[in-house]
């Protein structure tokens, strides 16, 4: 692969080249590559095949759980969310002890991998929220629930330039892979203002089916907000909105 440089910038294929925009800009490679037919059936393209099964199952796996989380992800991920969820599946996959090559999936391997996932690498919960919270996994009950004592948002949240307000968000997402199914539950504080007095305590309990036999996924985040002659206004479309699974419990 190689880069573009100059004023003229070309997209297309000229010869043997094929050049193409990308996120990272202009691009150019060499056109070639082993025919589909080849890969689909040739015994030397055997792990290739493994590989590639593996590979589109996290990718769907992935697909699956941003789905369920698609109401908090709106304003809460990075232009490479998916690509770096996508990996992260592929190394859970690959924790199946049980299935050969090709076949090992997600409810086999270690979902437990995606703990600590941050969906937005741009405002990471780490790095944002510093009061502190627990989070447990009650699965005979079916709730997922953070809870978060009493803090002063001047001193515990790291709020961007221009934020006024901020509320804390938490799901609790129930996702069957195998038939692409999921239950989902999501909870919000107030908007609260970013300001030196101590909030309430804040407890935030999400609901899904109670002693689910599936991968059960906890996640905590918070939105900024500016307001402006009364109206609150999200924060620059949510570019520093955060949002974390801080509590993953991979099923029985």
């Amino acid at each position: 692969m190689a880069r573009q440089k100059g004023i003229i910038k070309l997209d297309g294929t000229i010869g043997d080249l094929t050049f193409y925009k990308s996120k990272d800009g202009y691009l150019a490679r060499e056109k070639g590559g082993v025919p589909a037919d080849r890969i689909a059936n040739d015994p030397a393209f055997q792990r290739t095949r493994e590989n590639g099964a593996e590979f589109g199952r996290a990718g769907k796996a992935g697909k699956i759980l941003r789905t369920s989380l698609r109401a908090l992800l709106q304003n809460t991920a990075d232009s490479r969310m998916v690509s770096r969820l996508t990996t992260l599946f592929v190394k859970v996959i690959q924790e199946d002890a049980v299935n050969p090559r090709g076949l090992r999936n997600v409810i086999d391997g270690e979902a437990e991998l995606l703990q600590g996932f941050d969906f937005n690498l741009n405002g990471k919960l780490g790095t944002t929220i510093y009061a502190p919270f627990t989070s447990t996994i009650d699965r005979a009950a079916g709730t997922l629930v953070v809870n978060m004592p009493s803090f002063v948002p001047l001193n515990m949240i790291a709020a961007p330039g221009g934020a006024t307000h901020f509320k804390i968000i938490s799901a609790g997402a129930e996702v069957d892979f195998e038939n692409e199914v999921f239950v989902v539950d999501a909870q919000s504080t107030a908007i609260l203002p970013w300001d030196a007095v101590a909030t309430a305590v804040v407890n935030l309990s999400n609901a899904v089916t109670a002693n689910s036999t599936h991968p059960l996924f906890l996640a905590l985040g918070i939105e900024f907000y500016q307001q402006v002659n009364g109206q609150m206004y999200a924060l620059k479309n949510g570019a520093y909105n955060a949002l974390n699974l801080v509590k993953v419990d991979g099923g029985v």
